[in-house]
């Protein structure tokens, strides 16, 4: 698994991060619908309070949805060819940094115990199945380590993006987002992915420290 941690103050990343959330601020903004349809277009929700299930499986769909949201452009969203093949990984890594640079998301395939959270719902024993997710800026710690700003869309990712979850939806969460209001459900996206503090990000925005000198894990289709 991609080692993974949150942004903290100090951090800075190209684009920058005040220009991240600027962005994805617009883009939850514009979402249409009904409360149960702007939840669904941004986030993978559970089915119930214990996270037996999930909603959905449209990880590929949603990312590439979203991801031309948060493009200068829908069709500059760059889907690079699969980080799983070793062949021109510093090409295809340098390419995905000029994406970023130039303010446009990055889908990221991956097998889903490689690029999900440690407490997704969708890992599994022989780690059979993928997992899209968004790398949105590119940053650089002060001792030289790199690392992805990336979105992952998936609330039972982490321990603290399903605290976060139950926290919002208090109260009988197996009933109560599908009663959500259009506001409402807008107020829960943008704190699961923006988070509250001027400078970082909600639970489902994390740092991801990228060995780019070696190929992802093959994936493995169900």
């Amino acid at each position: 698994m991609i080692e993974q941690a949150y942004v903290q103050a100090g951090d800075e990343t190209v684009p920058t991060i005040r220009n991240i959330k600027e962005r994805i601020s617009r883009a939850v903004d514009a979402t249409e619908g009904t409360g149960p349809e702007r939840l669904n277009y941004w986030l993978q929700m559970p089915t119930d309070s214990t996270f037996a299930g999930m909603s959905d499986k449209d990880c590929q769909v949603r990312a590439e949805r979203v991801g031309g949201l948060l493009s200068r452009g829908a069709e500059r969203l760059y889907k690079p060819s699969s980080l799983s093949v070793p062949i021109n990984l510093p090409s295809k890594w340098a390419a995905i940094d000029r994406a970023l640079e130039d303010e446009c998301a990055v889908c990221v395939n991956g097998s889903s115990g490689h690029v999900g959270g440690a407490q997704s719902k969708f890992n599994n024993e022989h780690n059979i199945g993928f997992h899209v997710i968004l790398f949105l800026a590119v940053g650089r710690e002060a001792e030289g380590r790199g690392y992805y700003l990336g979105f992952d869309p998936d609330v039972s990712a982490t321990t603290e993006s399903r605290a976060a979850w139950k926290e919002l939806v208090a109260g009988d969460t197996e009933t109560k987002p599908r009663d959500f209001t259009a506001v409402r459900s807008l107020e829960v996206i943008k704190l699961m992915i923006l988070g509250s503090a001027e400078g970082g990000f909600g639970p489902l925005v994390r740092k991801y420290y990228v060995d780019t000198t070696k190929a992802f894990p093959k994936i493995i289709y169900a």
